[in-house]
């Protein structure tokens, strides 16, 4: 981790990440790149669906390959790359035929390696394959939902599954969030954990640099008004009135409450629902 002199109170405790160990170039792939707008939490009416989110810095867009349609090709990777647009790596690669993809860069694989995207590949961190040829207790990432759907689960910086069973024509997979859940074991996954697993140790240190990165301020429902939130009102400081965490639409919230839909349409997939609070603390 980058660690600053503490010229100011924000800059003491203020942690990064220290790029130049691991980016290979600072420029990328003009071919491979392009201007976007980013929804910044709004949807195609206008209207905020998602808070604190807006404004933050131009980035230019990298058109990653989550789809890996090409397959039984090697492909040798030539640079390692920062995106503005995730947490993790990206690494510029070369197919044999000289076709060039922007990829997820796994966690371990540098510049002059080499991946493939194949039913035979050996199980070695980069290498793409069936779920039902990858055995019990492998990390993965890059996993694919439906069979030739493209990469959904474990996508960001420090992330993997497990491969916990196959059974029946599915793989059991251990997400992130301790949830295990069924995926056709005909679908794709890529061998290894996602790079730039610091990513979660950064502490951004001042609310400038929250800024920069398009996150928004965050108001507690307590300073609110009781029109804006259900903790909000009250003479000086007030607890929140109510039994059970809210969130500012009235929907159930915190730790331990459930807020998943009852007819969510992947319920027969989940095996074991992921822990919530204490619970999960205490694993």
């Amino acid at each position: 981790m980058k660690t600053y002199r503490p010229t100011s109170k924000s800059r003491r405790n203020m942690t990064g990440i220290n790029y130049g160990n691991y980016i290979t170039v600072s420029e990328p792939h003009k071919a491979l790149t392009s201007g976007f707008k980013r929804a910044v939490g709004r949807n195609s009416q206008g209207k905020i669906t998602t808070r604190h989110k807006g404004a933050g810095h131009k980035r230019l867009f990298r058109d990653v390959d989550f789809m890996y349609n090409k397959k039984e090709v090697p492909a040798k990777i030539t640079t390692v790359e920062y995106d503005p647009n995730r947490t993790g790596f990206i690494a510029l690669v070369v197919y044999a035929d000289g076709e060039k993809r922007y990829m997820l860069l796994p966690k371990s694989v540098k510049v002059g390696d080499t991946v493939i995207v194949s039913a035979k590949a050996d199980m070695k961190p980069g290498n793409r394959t069936q779920l039902k040829q990858i055995p019990v207790g492998t990390f993965v990432y890059n996993v694919e939902l439906k069979v030739n759907g493209g990469a959904k689960i474990a996508r960001s910086a420090g992330n993997f599954v497990e491969v916990i069973a196959q059974d029946a024509g599915y793989t059991q997979i251990k997400m992130p969030s301790t949830e295990i859940r069924r995926v056709p074991d005909n679908a794709w996954a890529s061998i290894g954990e996602v790079s730039n697993d610091e990513n979660r140790l950064v502490n951004l240190g001042k609310a400038g640099r929250s800024r920069w990165l398009g996150i928004r301020p965050t108001v507690r429902g307590t300073a609110m008004n009781p029109v804006d939130h259900p903790y909000g009102g009250g003479e000086g400081r007030q607890g929140r009135g109510t039994r059970r965490a809210k969130s500012i639409y009235g929907k159930p919230t915190g730790k331990g409450q459930k807020s998943r839909r009852a007819k969510k349409y992947s319920n027969v997939f989940i095996v074991t629902r992921r822990k919530v609070g204490k619970s999960r603390d205490q694993k």
